[in-house]
């Protein structure tokens, strides 16, 4: 763990010439997003009653973003600046001349990837409290589970920058992230998805996510769910690492 940290104080460095402009995106885009859709779009769906959903519209999607966010902030920080330092900078291979190992890469940019979603997930919670969109103390739980869905997701696709050969973020992102942005419960219950897609929806890390940050914010999380939505994410997350793992080693030492 410790050189782990060498590697991850290199991030940091890294991220001292942006961290400006990723600041102020992360103070605007939550104000932005819950001004039109949490009180723009939720005056048209309040107007129907909220029967539907059994809360204001606010208190639904609310959670959801900040659920979408670690996912979003998690899946770009753990792709092109892994296969940057791999094939452009070649950051790695300088780290490799040194006592750092395959394990110290991995660890140090994760450590950095849910780093960076802390933060983020902190300024959003900030954000949807400040709307009204948290009704219980529980909510303050949102942020380690933020970092685990951001482990879950930077694992597996730091793995993937890896063992590709070839360009395969703007089809992950297009294919992939969005489509689970959209439809992983963030906006609407999946359960007003058809059948086959309901079902893949369920499946996804996302939507685990959501439900459980959603009932975090509402202070209706049970204890049984709640696990089960952790175990869940844990998996991917401790999946993604193996995997990363033996992607590094792969590219990087065999």
């Amino acid at each position: 763990m410790p050189f782990a940290l060498r590697a991850f104080e290199y991030w940091l460095a890294v991220y001292r010439r942006v961290w400006r402009g990723t600041l102020a995106s992360s103070l605007i885009n939550p104000v932005l997003y819950l001004t039109a859709l949490g009180v723009g779009l939720g005056k048209i769906v309040n107007r129907g009653g909220n029967s539907a959903l059994g809360m204001p519209y606010l208190d639904f999607v609310a959670p959801g973003m900040l659920a979408a966010v670690a996912m979003q902030v998690a899946s770009v920080e753990s792709s092109f600046p892994v296969t940057g330092a791999i094939k452009w900078g070649r950051q790695y291979w300088a780290m490799l001349a040194t006592p750092l190992r395959i394990a110290d890469l991995v660890g140090g940019h994760l450590l950095y990837v849910t780093t960076r979603v802390a933060v983020s997930a902190s300024l959003y919670l900030a954000a949807i409290s400040a709307f009204g969109a948290v009704h219980s103390p529980l909510a303050v739980l949102g942020i380690p589970l933020c970092m685990l869905i951001g482990l879950a997701f930077a694992g597996p696709i730091s793995a993937l920058a890896a063992w590709a050969e070839e360009e395969v973020f703007n089809p992950l992102f297009r294919f992939g992230i969005m489509p689970m942005f959209l439809f992983s419960g963030s906006f609407f219950p999946v359960t007003r998805l058809p059948h086959g897609l309901r079902e893949l929806a369920y499946a996804t890390p996302l939507w685990h996510g959501v439900d459980l940050m959603r009932h975090l914010t509402l202070g209706t999380a049970t204890l049984g769910w709640s696990a089960l939505h952790v175990a869940y994410l844990t998996l991917w997350a401790v999946g993604g690492v193996w995997l990363a793992r033996a992607a590094y080693r792969k590219k990087l030492v065999t």
